[in-house]
């Protein structure tokens, strides 16, 4: 698969790239610093982009099979803050799909986002809101433009992530019922993601990944 890979230089989204190199797709890797990527393979393009430049996702992705947008703020009082970052990138990003007649798109929010708030403890709400609440907020309003999109959407959920090892064995789970708060390896966030864009689960699904 050709598959463009949006936040490709940490976090989910490097090992997002490693994950799809190692079956053999080839990855557009799309970041502010690709050009400082330190993989060869020939199988890997890096693009220099802004993920909340229209143009430069219009360049990201064409010619893309499936697109996986894992975007994140830095480990820094910076995630305090308020974004609009990523509800500025996805309105970039879809009338760039859309216009190119790519439909399948993969991407991160995380547990607690949108409707999956509701499943947190009262403790772990409190944690979150001091936290997290301000990114999430803006989460949120991402899944409500990519579910309202004419695309094939699947919006994962991974619970608190951590640098562990990836095993290949982890809990999709896609009912409301069976959503909970967990913890899972950035790497096996990424084997789920990769594996979605190959087979096609979980469209218009709103997965939480837990160990």
């Amino acid at each position: 698969m050709r598959i463009t890979v949006i936040g490709a230089t940490r976090g989910i989204g490097r090992k997002v790239m490693e994950e799809a190199l190692s079956r053999g797709h080839h990855v557009r890797a799309v970041a502010r610093s690709a050009d400082k990527i330190d993989i060869e393979d020939e199988n890997l393009e890096n693009l220099v982009g802004d993920a909340t430049s229209p143009e430069d996702m219009a360049r990201a992705v064409e010619g893309a099979d499936a697109v996986i947008l894992a975007i994140g703020v830095p480990h820094s009082v910076k995630a305090l803050m308020p974004t609009t970052l990523f509800s500025d990138a996805t309105r970039a990003i879809l009338p760039a799909m859309e216009g190119a007649g790519v439909k399948r798109l993969l991407t991160v929010t995380g547990f607690g986002a949108g409707d999956s708030y509701a499943k947190l403890s009262w403790p772990e709400k409190a944690t979150f809101k001091a936290i997290l609440g301000r990114a999430y907020a803006d989460k949120a309003v991402q899944e409500d433009l990519i579910k309202a999109s004419t695309l094939d959407w699947t919006i994962a959920r991974p619970g608190i992530l951590t640098d562990n090892k990836g095993t290949g064995r982890y809990q999709v789970l896609v009912e409301p019922e069976t959503w909970r708060q967990g913890v899972i390896a950035r790497a096996d966030v990424a084997h789920y993601l990769v594996g979605a864009a190959e087979n096609g689960t979980e469209i218009h699904k709103t997965p939480a990944i837990q160990r």
